[in-house]
């Protein structure tokens, strides 16, 4: 008689995107039965979207690598860990000996923010690392947001998200979290949190140059030229000033630069910039009025209002409009979440700080800035290419895959065949680490612990939850923090043999010491119970802001307590912080710093550019946001999503059909795309999704070679900048359009 099938039920916070929904997993003899929404989730209260799903496709997908890789004689053979370490230590230390600590840069991709291990170890690499090479994904998607909420508020992180809940007035430009669940943004099931806020009365707008599913379901949609979000927002300060529509509130005593803010915009009436942005003048002046006459309202923008070649000023501008129509800071608006870890605006003196500083030091080959320590994306072929001293000769990615989601992603392919040596950390031969000479493969996430270190500061509402491993990993199998612990030793001198477990707590000793003065020796008895990322995640809770205080606060959290709570402990709703969260050098919020001040020349001199024919912009997919969601068979099936969207006038006027193919090219470059006919485009716009480009040779990802779609950054110029930022300019880029 056989035996019936062990069953269990698990519980994980999902790291695909930045949703963080909970999870419920029906586990079975170590596979993986069912994955569902988990209804008691304190956060996500049992939503689920495709993507939690296809954590299983993940785990089981014979394509993810399990066991470290070498390139011997340009082909990829399977190696043992130590191997792995060996080959290592024998070609990079002797680079970095010969020719210094900037000869070896450090590429950071989107998933490791999902990795609690790797987002918490990063910092450890950078600093063994030593050098001035450091490039993430941040500069193709969010820095300009990272950079204004710096130089006005006081800290890169410190970025105000929707009081979605309490809101009944959104007004939002460039984001589709419909398709996302928000980004810089972290607000699981956003359809149904706006379905609600209409139903209470509360009206939802929409600026897009698509109709997007956001857009399709919002009280209004505005159609805006690519590009244009920055004139838009000026025309609306423009006309809270002209019309004395101020409501600064409480926040007056706490805000600089109103007087300079009211200068600076005063050349941008909505009559100036309403050819510029594609919206008449007056419903520009009606979204400001019906911003200010609003009781709780609030001003988002995301991707779109990032990738452009104004991504900063338009970033600074949209937090600007809330603090001068009152809906900064108070229930309903644009408010600071209070992250239980990690999150620098709850450390330190309250309310004032040191700021922030750009340029300490700038890229050898285009004198480009650092900005929050690291150069421009579109800089690194050129630092490759390039001879001299401070040439990089070697490289090491962290679940990146540049070469799709930078733009010119072929000149970057080609310079990293260059290096003369390169790792990569990766659960995927991509196109990307296909060029490594050595990949070292993560863990599945239904293999590792988790918390959200990054997104509970991006939070629609403040709560703290942690997820125990699922299913049990091979114990050869390396998790990724020791992993980073292993490149660190080698970067240190001390080997690819070094004990990391000997290391990590040296590190850990170390910076307790530098942090809690005479009590260090205490603080570090108190999590010596835990390793690893464990010990830093309850190190960082005990003394946050909700913490036990190490005994102080007997009712404060610890790891121990959230790891009694599968659903996760709420810490309650957003509440106001101004001065609390401010570290500026003056203790106020700023609204005009002179950079961005300055900047506004610029557009200024920008007005009267002539309209491009077409212009591309990029489109999220709830089943695509990311390159390596292609080769998940749950994701890929359907229909046919790498498609370039273009209104039906226009594809008469070009000769293009539905389903047919299209030839977008860009000052040399060019793709083919197939052509989806689309009224929801606005016309002399066009839009392909981002992530595809698959099937090159000597990848390992079998599904999504099968379709492997048209890589728009492959027509776009690395060296197209927003300046202040460094971010890549993705969005509004002028093409020409043809049959192919």
């Amino acid at each position: 008689m056989s035996t019936p099938p062990t069953s269990a039920v698990a519980h994980r916070i999902c790291p695909v995107c930045e949703a963080c929904c909970g999870l419920e997993l029906r586990i079975a003899d170590g596979r993986v039965e069912s994955i569902r929404g988990h209804e008691a989730d304190v956060f996500s209260a049992g939503y689920i979207c495709p993507k939690g799903v296809a954590l299983r496709d993940l785990h089981e997908d014979p394509d993810r690598l399990r066991t470290p890789l070498i390139k011997r004689d340009g082909r990829f053979v399977e190696a043992s860990w130590d191997e792995a370490f060996a080959e290592i230590e024998r070609r990079l230390v002797p680079l970095r000996e010969q020719h210094g600590a900037d000869a070896a840069a450090l590429v950071i991709g989107n998933p490791t923010v999902h990795k609690m291990g790797l987002l918490m170890y990063l910092p450890r690499l950078v600093r063994a690392l030593g050098s001035r090479n450091v490039f993430s994904a941040s500069t193709l998607d969010q820095m300009p947001k990272q950079l204004s909420s710096g130089l006005m508020f006081g800290h890169w992180l410190s970025i105000p998200v929707p009081d979605i809940e309490r809101c009944d007035h959104l007004l939002m430009l460039g984001a589709n979290p419909v398709a996302s669940n928000g980004s810089l943004w972290t607000v699981p099931d956003f359809r149904g949190k706006a379905r609600a806020m209409q139903a209470r009365g509360g009206r939802l707008v929409v600026i897009d140059p698509r109709r997007s599913e956001t857009a399709a379901m919002a009280d209004e949609h505005l159609f805006i030229r690519p590009g244009g979000d920055v004139f838009l927002l000026l025309g609306m300060a423009h006309t809270l000033f002209d019309e004395r529509l101020l409501r600064l509130g409480r926040l007056g005593v706490h805000v600089a630069g109103v007087d300079e803010l009211q200068q600076a915009v005063a050349p941008f009436s909505p009559e100036q910039v309403a050819a510029r942005c594609g919206i008449p003048a007056e419903a520009i002046r009606t979204q400001a009025r019906a911003l200010a006459a609003a009781q709780r309202a609030v001003v988002y923008g995301r991707l779109g209002t990032c990738t452009q070649e104004y991504g900063t000023l338009a970033s600074w501008l949209i937090d600007v409009l809330n603090v001068l129509t009152g809906h900064f800071d108070e229930p309903g608006g644009a408010m600071f979440p209070k992250a239980a870890v990690f999150a620098a605006n709850t450390l330190g003196t309250p309310g004032t700080g040191r700021g922030i500083v750009t340029g300490r030091h700038r890229s050898r080959v285009s004198g480009v800035p650092e900005v929050f320590g690291e150069y421009p994306m579109g800089c690194l072929a050129e630092e490759i290419e390039t001879p001299g001293t401070g040439q990089v000769r070697a490289l090491i990615t962290v679940a990146g895959n540049p070469v799709l989601s930078a733009p010119n992603g072929p000149r970057l392919s080609a310079a990293f065949e260059q290096l003369d040596f390169m790792v990569s950390v990766d659960l995927y031969l991509n196109e990307t680490t296909r060029h490594a000479d050595v990949i070292l493969p993560g863990r599945s996430p239904l293999e590792d612990t988790h918390y959200d270190t990054a997104f509970a500061q991006l939070s629609f509402r403040n709560h703290a939850r942690y997820s125990p491993a699922v299913l049990t990993p091979d114990p050869a199998h390396l998790p990724e923090w020791q992993t980073l612990l292993r490149l660190i030793a080698i970067l240190r001198g001390e080997g690819a043999h070094a004990n990391v477990r000997r290391l990590d707590d040296e590190l850990l000793a170390d910076e307790v010491r530098r942090t809690a003065g005479p009590q260090a020796e205490a603080v570090i008895r108190a999590v010596s119970r835990w390793e690893g990322p464990e010990r830093l995640l309850d190190l960082g809770l005990r003394s946050g802001p909700y913490g036990d205080g190490f005994g102080q606060n007997p009712e404060g959290l610890t790891l121990k307590k959230l790891m009694a709570a599968p659903a996760g402990i709420d810490l309650g709703p957003l509440q106001p912080r101004v001065p609390e969260v401010l570290r500026t050098p003056s203790g106020r919020i700023e609204l005009a710093p002179p950079m961005l001040l300055q900047d506004l020349q610029r557009a200024g001199q920008d007005l009267a550019r002539p309209v491009p024919e077409f212009v591309i912009v990029g489109r999220r997919q709830v089943r695509s946001n990311n390159s390596w969601m292609h080769n998940l068979a749950i994701l890929a099936k359907g229909p046919y999503r790498c498609t370039v969207l273009v209104h039906p006038a226009d594809a008469r006027r070009l000769g293009l059909s539905d389903a047919g193919v299209a030839r977008i090219a860009n000052g040399g470059r060019a793709i083919e795309a197939q052509v989806e006919l689309s009224d929801d485009m606005m016309p002399g716009v066009v839009s392909l999704p981002h992530g595809w480009g698959h099937g090159v040779p000597g990848t390992r990802m079998a599904l999504a070679a099968e379709r492997p779609g048209a890589n728009l950054n492959a027509v776009l110029d690395e060296s197209v900048r927003d300046p202040l930022s460094g971010n890549a300019v993705l969005s509004g880029v002028a093409v020409s359009v043809s049959a192919a």
